[in-house]
């Protein structure tokens, strides 16, 4: 039994802190051929994580915000904000859904979040991921600067506060 506790998210946390990339997964699942794949997903507010979807193979995906706070983002074809969700369990929301073939970009806005994944398997990183291409790679050293304005644009559109850490 793998338990997942205070000191389990604590060490994830740790890694995502000394990471390149400002994030770090442990995978639950033991192979990628998995047909479902479950993994914690630490992220810090200075990662990036260029939006996305997963289709052809169609896969739906899910995350369960267990600590810290997460916007989660759903796009148009076109980069439209179709929809969005603020996960913080203290405040009582949890988690989400995203469909497969559906954009979706995933924004760390708290120093220590960690959310619990689980997305449909096998893991083939050909074709896991179709990246977009209206938005700045995960190489480009501006790449922050999307999760900004995204945010900015979200409070001003639709007349909210989202409190961040992105520096």
């Amino acid at each position: 039994m793998i338990k997942i506790d205070n000191n389990f998210i604590d060490l994830s946390s740790q890694k995502a802190k000394t990471a390149k990339r400002r994030r770090m997964n442990y995978n639950f699942h033991s192979k990628p051929q998995d047909t479902m794949q479950r993994m914690l997903n630490a992220m810090e507010p200075d990662t990036y994580i260029q939006p996305h979807k997963h289709e052809n193979p169609d896969k739906t995906e899910a995350f369960f915000c267990l600590r810290g706070r997460l916007l989660v983002v759903e796009f148009s074809d076109q980069g439209k904000v179709l929809d969005f969700v603020i996960l913080d369990p203290l405040a009582g929301s949890f988690g989400c859904e995203i469909p497969a073939r559906t954009w979706h970009a995933i924004i760390s806005l708290e120093a220590g979040s960690v959310a619990y994944e689980v997305k449909d398997g096998p893991y083939n990183p050909e074709d896991d991921k179709h990246f977009a291409d209206w938005a700045p790679s995960e190489n480009d050293p501006n790449a922050n600067d999307f999760n900004k304005k995204l945010i900015k644009a979200l409070e001003e559109n639709f007349r909210i506060h989202i409190s961040s850490a992105i520096q």
